[in-house]
């Protein structure tokens, strides 16, 4: 019986058409790479050059897959494991480091294949680049950990923040800040009034805190100071600098009490034993008002440690 060669698939019209697969590979937006099991590069698409930002074929060779990568040959081990133990089609995210130094976040789609004779292992993969989404991810991320008005953060950050606290064994401090008479303030001078005053009072704390202090707006009129690594000395410095008469002074006058961790205690007691000494120095402050006598100079502030 005679037998007849394939016919070829028409171009353009299935993916069984070499030249078609030829022109996909060169014009798709992504990177599409062969390396060997040592990480030598073998070929790669206009689009993987692009991306690794080299002009040609020959630049990129002159570097192995491992200089590439954020981690260097202990990543690329770390990659080989994950694709081993799947034994087939691997997806991970990587990260890639230039020649320039720039920094791209791809997700790399792998697998293994036998080469020319049964010992030669390949790498055949694509490289998706999603630095602009993971860019955008992380801004919707820190949207939700912001409050809307003043910008300061918010208990969602809290929340997050409290475990790697916790895990490190890392003490702290807390300063509770609170308006005082904002009701009234509000009603006398209305929202838009009110609102600019706690504004203005998150200014006052970011200005005059630390770079690694972390200011909160806990809700409504009430605000948080945490002082991550500090003990009572370094908390009752700081809080006694927030009530020193200043030409950078707040808007509207507040009062304030702070508490440092007891050990094994979690970060919302600490607040709740600063919030407490808070309502004391402001009680103190209004019966001296009561009696007539003049304010103090740190008007509403009281720590406490071991109560």
């Amino acid at each position: 019986m005679e037998s007849h060669p394939p016919i070829p698939a028409p171009p353009f019209r299935s993916l069984e058409n070499l030249e078609t697969l030829r022109r996909l590979v060169r014009h798709l937006p992504v990177g599409v790479y062969i390396t060997t099991e040592g990480g030598e590069i073998l070929d790669a698409n206009p689009g993987m050059l692009a991306m690794v930002g080299v002009a040609s074929l020959d630049e990129l060779r002159a570097f192995r897959a491992e200089d590439l990568l954020v981690g260097g040959r202990a990543q690329r081990d770390r990659w080989r494991e994950v694709l081993e133990q799947t034994g087939g089609l691997c997806e991970q995210e990587l990260r890639l480091r230039r020649p320039d130094g720039q920094v791209r976040t791809v997700i790399d789609t792998c697998y293994m294949v036998r080469g020319t004779g049964e010992t030669e292992v390949l790498y055949h993969g694509i490289f998706v680049d999603i630095t602009e989404r993971k860019m955008f991810e992380r801004q919707l991320d820190e949207m939700a950990r912001r409050d809307p008005l003043t910008g300061c953060f918010n208990r969602r950050h809290l929340a997050d923040l409290e475990p790697q606290l916790v895990a490190g064994g890392v003490p702290w401090g807390a300063i509770v800040v609170d308006v005082d008479h904002f009701k009234r303030y509000n009603d006398e001078h209305g929202h838009r009034a009110g609102d600019e005053a706690l504004v203005q009072v998150s200014h006052f704390l970011l200005r005059e805190t630390r770079a690694s202090d972390v200011v909160v707006r806990l809700g409504g009129d009430e605000f948080l100071v945490l002082l991550v690594g500090e003990q009572a000395a370094a908390t009752a410095a700081i809080a006694g600098r927030l009530r020193e008469p200043s030409e950078a002074a707040a808007a509207v006058p507040f009062s304030l009490g702070w508490a440092v961790r007891r050990p094994g205690e979690g970060l919302e007691r600490t607040i709740q034993r600063a919030d407490e000494r808070m309502i004391q120095a402001r009680a103190q402050e209004r019966r001296r008002e009561r009696r007539g006598r003049p304010a103090a100079a740190a008007r509403g502030t009281l720590g406490d440690v071991s109560a």
